[in-house]
Protein backbone atom coordinates (compact mmCIF):
# COMPACT_ATOMS: atom_id res chain seq x y z
CA UNK A 1 0.00 0.00 0.00
CA UNK A 2 1.49 3.36 -0.96
CA UNK A 3 1.62 6.00 1.94
CA UNK A 4 -1.08 8.50 0.20
CA UNK A 5 -3.53 5.86 0.72
CA UNK A 6 -3.70 6.29 4.71
CA UNK A 7 -2.03 9.56 5.41
CA UNK A 8 -5.91 11.87 4.98
CA UNK A 9 -7.24 9.88 7.39
CA UNK A 10 -4.39 9.87 10.20
CA UNK A 11 -4.19 13.33 10.66
CA UNK A 12 -6.48 13.45 13.67
CA UNK A 13 -3.97 11.40 16.04
CA UNK A 14 -0.98 13.72 17.09
CA UNK A 15 1.88 13.57 14.76
CA UNK A 16 -0.65 11.21 12.36
CA UNK A 17 0.90 8.31 12.53
CA UNK A 18 -1.46 5.41 12.83
CA UNK A 19 -3.98 4.37 9.99
CA UNK A 20 -7.73 4.18 10.00
CA UNK A 21 -7.52 0.71 8.37
CA UNK A 22 -7.88 -1.91 10.82
CA UNK A 23 -8.65 -5.49 11.23
CA UNK A 24 -12.27 -6.19 11.98
CA UNK A 25 -13.39 -8.43 14.94
CA UNK A 26 -12.78 -12.06 14.18
CA UNK A 27 -16.49 -12.56 14.50
CA UNK A 28 -17.20 -10.20 12.13
CA UNK A 29 -14.76 -11.41 9.28
CA UNK A 30 -16.26 -14.80 9.53
CA UNK A 31 -19.79 -14.07 9.38
CA UNK A 32 -19.88 -14.21 5.69
CA UNK A 33 -17.87 -13.78 2.29
CA UNK A 34 -18.51 -10.05 2.64
CA UNK A 35 -17.09 -10.12 5.73
CA UNK A 36 -14.17 -12.41 4.98
CA UNK A 37 -12.83 -9.91 2.31
CA UNK A 38 -13.39 -6.86 4.21
CA UNK A 39 -11.04 -8.57 7.10
CA UNK A 40 -8.72 -9.36 3.60
CA UNK A 41 -8.94 -6.00 2.68
CA UNK A 42 -8.53 -4.50 5.99
CA UNK A 43 -5.02 -6.95 6.44
CA UNK A 44 -3.79 -5.71 3.73
CA UNK A 45 -3.00 -1.94 5.30
CA UNK A 46 -1.33 -4.06 8.39
CA UNK A 47 0.69 -5.58 5.22
CA UNK A 48 1.58 -2.72 2.75
CA UNK A 49 2.83 -0.65 6.35
CA UNK A 50 5.42 -3.29 7.23
CA UNK A 51 6.15 -3.67 3.29
CA UNK A 52 7.13 0.44 2.98
CA UNK A 53 9.51 0.19 5.65
CA UNK A 54 11.44 -2.16 4.22
CA UNK A 55 10.91 -0.74 0.77
CA UNK A 56 12.07 2.93 2.82
CA UNK A 57 14.68 1.00 4.11
CA UNK A 58 16.30 -0.94 0.96
CA UNK A 59 16.14 2.53 -1.07
CA UNK A 60 18.02 4.19 1.22
CA UNK A 61 20.18 1.59 1.31
CA UNK A 62 20.57 1.55 -2.20
CA UNK A 63 20.69 5.49 -2.51
CA UNK A 64 23.83 5.08 -0.20
CA UNK A 65 25.36 2.85 -2.06
CA UNK A 66 25.21 4.57 -5.06
CA UNK A 67 26.43 8.05 -3.80
CA UNK A 68 29.65 6.21 -2.07
CA UNK A 69 30.10 4.35 -5.23
CA UNK A 70 29.91 7.93 -7.59
CA UNK A 71 32.31 9.14 -5.10
CA UNK A 72 34.80 6.92 -4.87
CA UNK A 73 35.50 6.41 -8.57
CA UNK A 74 35.80 10.08 -8.93
CA UNK A 75 38.73 10.90 -7.04
CA UNK A 76 37.26 11.24 -3.58
CA UNK A 77 40.14 13.34 -2.25
CA UNK A 78 40.04 16.18 -5.25
CA UNK A 79 36.48 16.29 -4.12
CA UNK A 80 36.53 16.83 -0.04
CA UNK A 81 39.87 19.08 -0.73
CA UNK A 82 37.53 21.34 -2.94
CA UNK A 83 34.57 21.42 -0.11
CA UNK A 84 37.10 22.21 2.84
CA UNK A 85 38.87 25.02 0.47
CA UNK A 86 35.02 26.59 0.31
CA UNK A 87 36.14 27.52 3.63
CA UNK A 88 33.53 30.80 5.08
CA UNK A 89 31.81 30.68 1.46
CA UNK A 90 30.17 26.92 2.80
CA UNK A 91 28.47 29.54 5.02
CA UNK A 92 26.75 31.57 2.22
CA UNK A 93 25.96 28.74 0.44
CA UNK A 94 23.70 27.55 3.50
CA UNK A 95 21.81 30.77 3.81
CA UNK A 96 21.82 31.99 0.42
CA UNK A 97 19.75 31.40 -1.69
CA UNK A 98 17.62 29.27 -0.47
CA UNK A 99 16.05 31.33 2.35
CA UNK A 100 14.79 33.51 -0.65
CA UNK A 101 13.90 29.91 -2.24
CA UNK A 102 11.79 29.14 1.24
CA UNK A 103 9.76 32.36 1.04
CA UNK A 104 9.13 32.66 -2.26
CA UNK A 105 7.25 28.55 -2.04
CA UNK A 106 5.95 30.12 1.17
CA UNK A 107 4.04 32.85 -0.66
CA UNK A 108 3.14 29.99 -3.35
CA UNK A 109 1.67 28.48 -0.60
CA UNK A 110 -0.30 30.92 0.88
CA UNK A 111 -1.83 31.51 -2.30
CA UNK A 112 -3.25 28.21 -2.56
CA UNK A 113 -5.62 29.22 0.09
CA UNK A 114 -9.15 29.89 -0.53
CA UNK A 115 -8.64 33.55 1.93
CA UNK A 116 -5.93 34.49 3.78
CA UNK A 117 -5.57 33.75 7.18
CA UNK A 118 -2.50 31.95 8.67
CA UNK A 119 0.26 33.77 9.73
CA UNK A 120 2.94 33.42 7.08
CA UNK A 121 5.89 32.90 10.27
CA UNK A 122 2.97 29.84 10.61
CA UNK A 123 3.22 29.04 7.46
CA UNK A 124 7.22 29.21 6.94
CA UNK A 125 7.63 27.39 9.99
CA UNK A 126 5.09 24.13 8.81
CA UNK A 127 6.44 24.20 5.48
CA UNK A 128 10.43 23.84 6.78
CA UNK A 129 8.86 21.32 9.23
CA UNK A 130 6.96 19.53 6.41
CA UNK A 131 9.92 19.46 3.78
CA UNK A 132 12.05 17.89 6.48
CA UNK A 133 9.87 14.98 6.49
CA UNK A 134 9.65 14.84 2.44
CA UNK A 135 13.26 15.00 2.17
CA UNK A 136 13.21 12.07 4.37
CA UNK A 137 10.47 9.49 2.69
CA UNK A 138 9.99 8.05 -0.27
CA UNK A 139 8.12 9.93 -2.88
CA UNK A 140 7.65 13.04 -0.79
CA UNK A 141 4.76 12.81 0.38
CA UNK A 142 5.09 12.43 4.15
CA UNK A 143 6.00 16.41 4.81
CA UNK A 144 2.36 17.41 2.92
CA UNK A 145 0.42 15.58 6.11
CA UNK A 146 3.05 17.10 8.23
CA UNK A 147 2.27 20.65 7.12
CA UNK A 148 -1.73 20.52 6.97
CA UNK A 149 -1.50 19.26 10.89
CA UNK A 150 0.84 21.59 12.45
CA UNK A 151 -1.70 24.15 10.99
CA UNK A 152 -4.89 23.03 12.80
CA UNK A 153 -4.42 25.66 15.63
CA UNK A 154 -4.77 28.38 12.89
CA UNK A 155 -6.93 27.00 9.80
CA UNK A 156 -9.94 24.00 10.01
CA UNK A 157 -8.16 20.57 8.81
CA UNK A 158 -9.71 20.61 5.62
CA UNK A 159 -8.61 24.05 4.65
CA UNK A 160 -4.98 23.00 5.42
CA UNK A 161 -5.41 19.97 3.77
CA UNK A 162 -6.63 21.53 0.58
CA UNK A 163 -3.87 23.91 0.24
CA UNK A 164 -1.55 21.69 0.24
CA UNK A 165 -2.61 20.06 -2.65
CA UNK A 166 -2.78 22.91 -4.15
CA UNK A 167 0.53 23.86 -3.70
CA UNK A 168 1.36 20.49 -4.32
CA UNK A 169 -0.10 21.24 -7.77
CA UNK A 170 1.08 24.13 -8.54
CA UNK A 171 4.55 23.71 -7.64
CA UNK A 172 5.06 20.68 -10.15
CA UNK A 173 3.71 23.09 -12.75
CA UNK A 174 6.09 25.61 -11.74
CA UNK A 175 8.86 22.84 -12.14
CA UNK A 176 7.83 21.32 -15.56
CA UNK A 177 7.61 24.69 -17.04
CA UNK A 178 11.48 25.37 -15.70
CA UNK A 179 12.13 22.30 -16.86
CA UNK A 180 10.73 23.81 -20.36
CA UNK A 181 13.18 26.42 -19.93
CA UNK A 182 16.32 24.57 -19.13
CA UNK A 183 15.13 22.23 -22.04
CA UNK A 184 14.95 25.39 -24.48
CA UNK A 185 18.10 26.46 -23.03
CA UNK A 186 20.03 23.41 -23.44
CA UNK A 187 18.53 22.64 -26.71
CA UNK A 188 20.34 26.28 -27.86
CA UNK A 189 23.84 24.94 -26.51
CA UNK A 190 25.75 21.70 -26.91
CA UNK A 191 23.55 19.33 -26.07
CA UNK A 192 21.22 19.74 -29.08
CA UNK A 193 20.18 16.45 -30.45
CA UNK A 194 21.75 14.77 -27.50
CA UNK A 195 20.43 11.54 -25.66
CA UNK A 196 20.07 13.46 -22.19
CA UNK A 197 18.34 16.20 -23.49
CA UNK A 198 15.26 14.15 -25.77
CA UNK A 199 15.47 11.94 -22.19
CA UNK A 200 14.23 15.51 -20.45
CA UNK A 201 11.73 16.16 -23.36
CA UNK A 202 10.25 12.30 -22.60
CA UNK A 203 10.29 13.13 -18.69
CA UNK A 204 8.60 16.62 -19.50
CA UNK A 205 5.73 15.05 -21.19
CA UNK A 206 4.97 12.11 -18.95
CA UNK A 207 5.01 14.12 -16.25
CA UNK A 208 2.39 17.11 -18.02
CA UNK A 209 0.17 13.89 -18.90
CA UNK A 210 0.37 12.66 -15.03
CA UNK A 211 0.03 15.99 -13.86
CA UNK A 212 -3.17 17.23 -16.15
CA UNK A 213 -4.70 13.57 -14.85
CA UNK A 214 -3.86 14.74 -11.12
CA UNK A 215 -5.20 18.12 -11.58
CA UNK A 216 -8.68 16.24 -13.33
CA UNK A 217 -8.99 14.16 -10.05
CA UNK A 218 -8.97 17.07 -8.41
CA UNK A 219 -11.92 18.70 -9.58
CA UNK A 220 -13.64 15.23 -9.61
CA UNK A 221 -13.62 14.91 -6.02
CA UNK A 222 -10.81 12.67 -5.42
CA UNK A 223 -11.06 11.71 -1.53
CA UNK A 224 -14.93 10.28 -2.40
CA UNK A 225 -14.04 8.59 -5.02
CA UNK A 226 -11.46 6.87 -3.06
CA UNK A 227 -13.74 6.45 0.08
CA UNK A 228 -15.84 4.84 -1.95
CA UNK A 229 -13.60 2.38 -3.50
CA UNK A 230 -12.20 1.42 0.30
CA UNK A 231 -15.46 0.91 0.91
CA UNK A 232 -16.27 -1.33 -1.41
CA UNK A 233 -13.00 -3.30 -0.03
CA UNK A 234 -14.28 -3.20 3.02
CA UNK A 235 -11.78 -0.79 4.94
CA UNK A 236 -13.98 2.25 6.46
CA UNK A 237 -12.44 5.66 7.55
CA UNK A 238 -15.15 6.99 9.88
CA UNK A 239 -13.42 9.67 11.40
CA UNK A 240 -12.30 11.50 8.38
CA UNK A 241 -14.70 10.97 5.84
CA UNK A 242 -16.58 14.35 6.39
CA UNK A 243 -13.09 15.43 6.37
CA UNK A 244 -12.27 14.89 3.14
CA UNK A 245 -15.51 15.37 1.58
CA UNK A 246 -15.11 19.15 2.63
CA UNK A 247 -11.63 18.67 1.49
CA UNK A 248 -13.17 17.49 -2.42
CA UNK A 249 -15.46 21.10 -1.98
CA UNK A 250 -12.84 23.18 -1.24
CA UNK A 251 -10.61 22.13 -4.00
CA UNK A 252 -13.45 22.31 -6.61
CA UNK A 253 -14.18 25.79 -5.17
CA UNK A 254 -10.93 26.62 -5.72
CA UNK A 255 -10.63 25.99 -8.94
CA UNK A 256 -13.34 27.34 -10.19
CA UNK A 257 -13.40 30.73 -8.21
CA UNK A 258 -9.57 31.35 -7.51
CA UNK A 259 -7.69 31.87 -10.79
CA UNK A 260 -5.97 34.73 -10.04
CA UNK A 261 -4.62 32.47 -6.64
CA UNK A 262 -3.88 29.88 -9.14
CA UNK A 263 -2.13 31.62 -11.00
CA UNK A 264 0.13 33.54 -8.51
CA UNK A 265 0.81 30.27 -6.80
CA UNK A 266 2.74 29.29 -9.73
CA UNK A 267 4.72 32.18 -10.04
CA UNK A 268 5.55 32.47 -6.59
CA UNK A 269 7.16 28.88 -7.33
CA UNK A 270 8.40 29.36 -10.61
CA UNK A 271 10.67 32.24 -8.90
CA UNK A 272 12.05 30.29 -6.68
CA UNK A 273 13.14 27.64 -9.09
CA UNK A 274 14.80 29.91 -11.11
CA UNK A 275 16.27 31.40 -7.56
CA UNK A 276 17.85 27.36 -7.82
CA UNK A 277 19.76 28.31 -11.08
CA UNK A 278 21.50 31.18 -8.93
CA UNK A 279 22.19 28.75 -5.89
CA UNK A 280 23.97 26.36 -8.76
CA UNK A 281 26.12 29.07 -10.37
CA UNK A 282 27.16 30.57 -6.99
CA UNK A 283 28.31 27.10 -5.50
CA UNK A 284 30.22 26.40 -9.02
CA UNK A 285 31.61 29.85 -8.76
CA UNK A 286 32.65 29.20 -5.19
CA UNK A 287 34.36 25.55 -6.48
CA UNK A 288 36.34 27.47 -8.73
CA UNK A 289 34.25 26.07 -12.44
CA UNK A 290 33.05 29.34 -13.94
CA UNK A 291 30.06 29.34 -15.55
CA UNK A 292 27.08 31.07 -17.37
CA UNK A 293 23.64 31.32 -15.80
CA UNK A 294 22.29 29.80 -18.66
CA UNK A 295 24.50 26.80 -17.89
CA UNK A 296 23.63 27.13 -14.55
CA UNK A 297 19.92 27.11 -15.57
CA UNK A 298 20.35 23.86 -17.42
CA UNK A 299 21.76 21.91 -14.75
CA UNK A 300 19.50 23.11 -12.29
CA UNK A 301 16.59 22.09 -14.37
CA UNK A 302 17.70 18.71 -15.38
CA UNK A 303 18.62 18.03 -11.35
CA UNK A 304 15.13 18.99 -10.56
CA UNK A 305 13.72 16.30 -13.50
CA UNK A 306 16.32 13.72 -11.75
CA UNK A 307 14.49 14.42 -8.80
CA UNK A 308 10.84 13.64 -9.95
CA UNK A 309 11.83 10.79 -11.99
CA UNK A 310 13.32 9.09 -8.76
CA UNK A 311 10.96 9.91 -6.57
CA UNK A 312 10.68 6.78 -4.86
CA UNK A 313 14.15 7.07 -3.57
CA UNK A 314 14.16 9.61 -0.03
CA UNK A 315 15.92 12.70 -1.40
CA UNK A 316 16.97 10.99 -4.58
CA UNK A 317 20.08 10.12 -2.49
CA UNK A 318 22.63 8.59 -5.30
CA UNK A 319 20.35 8.87 -8.35
CA UNK A 320 20.53 12.62 -7.91
CA UNK A 321 24.22 12.38 -7.97
CA UNK A 322 24.38 9.90 -11.13
CA UNK A 323 22.17 12.77 -12.63
CA UNK A 324 24.25 15.80 -12.18
CA UNK A 325 27.32 13.66 -13.49
CA UNK A 326 25.81 13.04 -16.53
CA UNK A 327 24.96 16.81 -17.07
CA UNK A 328 28.25 18.30 -16.13
CA UNK A 329 29.82 15.78 -18.48
CA UNK A 330 27.40 16.46 -21.41
CA UNK A 331 28.15 20.14 -20.97
CA UNK A 332 31.98 19.51 -20.88
CA UNK A 333 32.18 19.53 -17.07
CA UNK A 334 34.51 17.74 -14.86
CA UNK A 335 33.06 14.81 -13.16
CA UNK A 336 34.98 15.69 -9.79
CA UNK A 337 33.27 19.04 -9.38
CA UNK A 338 29.37 17.58 -10.28
CA UNK A 339 30.38 15.63 -7.11
CA UNK A 340 31.76 18.30 -4.94
CA UNK A 341 28.50 20.18 -6.24
CA UNK A 342 26.22 17.95 -5.04
CA UNK A 343 27.66 17.08 -2.03
CA UNK A 344 27.74 20.58 -1.07
CA UNK A 345 23.93 20.90 -1.71
CA UNK A 346 23.45 17.37 0.56
CA UNK A 347 25.54 19.22 3.33
CA UNK A 348 22.62 22.52 2.65
CA UNK A 349 19.94 20.18 2.57
CA UNK A 350 21.17 18.32 5.94
CA UNK A 351 21.35 21.61 7.64
CA UNK A 352 18.10 22.64 6.45
CA UNK A 353 16.31 19.01 7.48
CA UNK A 354 17.85 19.86 11.07
CA UNK A 355 16.47 23.29 11.31
CA UNK A 356 12.97 21.81 9.78
CA UNK A 357 12.63 19.09 12.70
CA UNK A 358 13.67 21.19 15.26
CA UNK A 359 10.61 23.27 14.36
CA UNK A 360 8.19 20.45 14.13
CA UNK A 361 9.54 19.42 17.72
CA UNK A 362 8.30 23.38 18.83
CA UNK A 363 5.35 23.34 16.94
CA UNK A 364 3.87 19.61 17.57
CA UNK A 365 2.34 20.07 21.76
CA UNK A 366 0.44 23.50 19.69
CA UNK A 367 -0.83 20.90 17.07
CA UNK A 368 -1.22 18.09 19.41
CA UNK A 369 -3.72 20.25 21.97
CA UNK A 370 -5.88 21.36 18.99
CA UNK A 371 -6.59 17.83 17.48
Amino acid sequence: MFPWACWPWSLDGAGGSSCACRPRPASSRVASGLGRSRWWASSLCSIGKAELKYLRFALLVLGVALLAALVVQNDPAAVLGSIVDLSWRLVIVLCFPVVLVMLFDTLGWRSAFLREGVPFRALVASRLAGEAFNLTTPAALGGEAVKAWLLRGHVPLDASLASVIVAKTTITIAQGLFLLVGIVVAWRSVLNGSLLLYSMLWLLAVEAVALGLFVLVQTRGMFGWAGGLLDRLGVHAPRGRSTLGRVDDALGQFYRTAPLRLVLSIVFHFVAWLLGSLETWLILKFLGSEVSLATATVIEAFGTAIKVATFLIPASLGALEGGFLATFLALGLSPTTAISFSLVRRVREVVWIAIGLVLFAVMRPRAVAAS
